[in-house]
């Protein structure tokens, strides 16, 4: 009884001093810390952040069971680590601030409603859908084509570098960007959660350019680069031959066909339901144990 007695006087001990600058103090630092969190998802940085917290939560683990070589190591890399970071990410660092500054309440969205499984599922049965449809049109004519999807890793340095657009994905809007000679063609169209969000965006050269085909242009070359920076899928359609293409992980796949792309597109981009999922899995084990016994 005591106990709550204590817990309930120090909790009206708080309430008492408590005072609008301390609110106001609060309301600072949730801002800040909001901020911040955006601004690492919408880069590479922000599988950086995971990588550090996993070795926080190592770390916190070897000073409990007192392993003392591990929490040497890793004390170390804190040091060491923190200033190779800013070193390495002052690009980084650098238009995050810019975009801090920029940044205003209306921009918050702290109320996103856009999570329904249903909803995100029908937007990229459409995308998909439209996506492939335009495909069709640009390699049968030859048309250059370069989209990115967007997945886990966000494209937020490359979104930068061109227009925003945040439209709905169609066939026809896919058509007129990269009509030869307009002011959007050049350059790659950035899809993220189904939404055709950027058009006109520049990607990052491949790490080992030398290895790539000569026959593979700069369309081919970017979707290669942004692949091996990120989870992004990209789709490529030749100038030259009309061939379709996909790049994922730093690798393309040649000669797609519109109904073979809906296919691939469609089994990385909409997850299975969760029974799904089961049920697949006990099949493979099944299958698993039954090639065992053989």
């Amino acid at each position: 009884m005591e106990i709550f007695e204590l817990f309930f006087d120090q909790i009206y001990g708080v309430i008492k001093t408590f005072s609008i600058i301390d609110l106001l103090d609060i309301a600072v630092i949730a801002y800040v810390t909001y901020v911040l969190i955006k601004l690492v998802r919408e880069t590479r940085a922000g599988q950086l952040v995971k990588g550090i917290l996993l070795l926080t939560v190592f770390y916190f683990f070897a000073v409990q069971f007192n392993l003392k070589t591990t929490g040497f190591l890793l004390r170390n890399i804190f040091q060491i680590g923190i200033l190779a970071l800013i070193v390495l990410f002052q690009p980084e660092i650098r238009r995050a601030l810019e975009k801090a500054g920029r940044a205003k309440m209306a921009d918050l969205n702290i109320f996103n409603t856009d999570n329904d499984p249903a909803m995100q599922k029908a937007t990229w049965e459409q995308c998909i859908e439209e996506l492939c449809k335009a495909t069709r049109t640009l390699s049968k004519d030859k048309t250059g084509t370069l989209i990115v999807i967007e997945r886990k890793t966000r494209l937020g340095e490359q979104i930068d570098t061109g227009i925003i657009l945040n439209a709905t994905v169609s066939a026809e809007l896919l058509l007129n960007i990269f009509f030869k000679n307009t002011p959007l063609h050049d350059g790659a169209v950035i899809i993220r959660n189904g939404q055709l969000l950027a058009a006109a965006c520049f990607l990052p050269k491949p790490q080992r350019e030398e290895l790539i085909a000569t026959n593979f242009g700069s369309r081919h070359r970017a979707a290669i680069g942004i692949s091996e920076v990120s989870d992004a899928i990209t789709v490529v359609v030749s100038e030259e031959t009309g061939t379709i293409s996909v790049t994922e992980s730093g690798q393309i796949i040649r000669n797609f066909t519109p109904e073979t792309l809906q296919s691939f597109l469609q089994a990385k981009l909409i997850p299975e339901p969760d029974e799904k999922k089961k049920a697949t899995k006990v099949a493979r084990k099944f299958a698993f144990w039954r090639a065992k016994k053989k």
